[in-house]
């Protein structure tokens, strides 16, 4: 019986990573099915994805990898393909983006297990339990805080998961927290930012007669909306959109780039690359 892995790897930028990689699957009868690879010359780093089947223990390749690793400076990652990253959702009031990833997951569009629904308000707690998953309420304000982002940290843990995805959670994540789950945070948000903060951006971009609106799906970081950018979508708007009209496109170009985002990430297609980041799409 085989299993299919998927390797990500960065390493300095090098002759012969290639020949390495593919070589050692080769002598362990791994047969390669999917291979991209991305030299970046401003780095001078080097990124691969490999997915492919291997009949040997999971156990044998860490190792055999771990020394490659040592031999080219190698990070890398192995990822059993047959094991569903656990996903904890934090929502607010919004709930276009929880709904789009609820149907996307149920309907096998998503291969991800959302274990749980985490939220500062209880509006969106039947939906939620529509599809059997559980609903935590955790109330939030300035004092409140720290507690209440340790009672996030909690759920990560008690539920094991690997992946918190913001799905319109109108809180900033503190410093600390980004810290503990570096990585591991998917956020999405409209694309007017800079130009256009505070409540009602739709409002205040077609006061200014914006032309293209857009969405995009970015790590979370310290530096607020400013983390590796996943995932971007846009339309075109015209003068007879009105300000409903621009937030109702917005909502879907929402759903779409944070569906596609969190795909990309489960099926281990992003690399980071300091700021920015490396895709593997199909």
């Amino acid at each position: 019986m085989s299993s299919e892995y998927v390797l990500t790897l960065s390493c300095p930028d090098r002759p012969g990573v290639v020949a390495a990689v593919s070589g050692l699957l080769a002598e362990r009868g791994c047969n390669i099915i999917e291979s991209q690879q991305f030299g970046d010359r401003v780095s001078e780093r080097f990124f691969m994805r490999v997915q492919f089947a291997a009949s040997v223990p999971e156990d044998g390749l860490r190792a055999a990898f771990a020394g490659l690793a040592s031999e080219f400076a190698m990070d890398f990652k192995l990822h059993d393909v047959a094991v569903k990253s656990r996903v904890l959702v934090m929502v607010s009031k919004l709930g276009h983006c929880l709904n789009d990833l609820l149907y996307r997951t149920r309907s096998g569009l998503l291969d991800i297990e959302i274990v749980a629904v985490a939220s500062n308000h209880p509006d969106l707690r039947p939906l939620t339990q529509s599809y059997g998953i559980d609903y935590h309420h955790l109330p939030v304000t300035p004092e409140t805080k720290a507690r209440q982002e340790g009672e996030i940290l909690a759920l990560v843990e008690h539920y094991q998961a690997d992946l918190v995805v913001l799905a319109r959670y109108m809180q900033v994540l503190s410093e600390d927290l980004c810290v503990k789950l570096a990585g591991q945070v998917i956020n999405i948000h409209h694309s007017f930012l800079p130009s256009f903060k505070g409540a009602k951006p739709y409002h205040q971009a077609h006061s200014r007669g914006v032309k293209l609106i857009g969405a995009t799906a970015h790590y979370v970081t310290a530096d607020l909306d400013e983390g590796p950018i996943i995932e971007q979508e846009v339309a075109r708007v015209n003068h007879t959109h009105s300000a409903d009209d621009l937030a109702a496109v917005g909502r879907d170009l929402e759903c779409l780039a944070l569906a596609r985002a969190v795909r990309w990430h489960v099926e281990q297609r992003v690399l980071p690359d300091g700021h920015k980041t490396i895709i593997f799409p199909r």
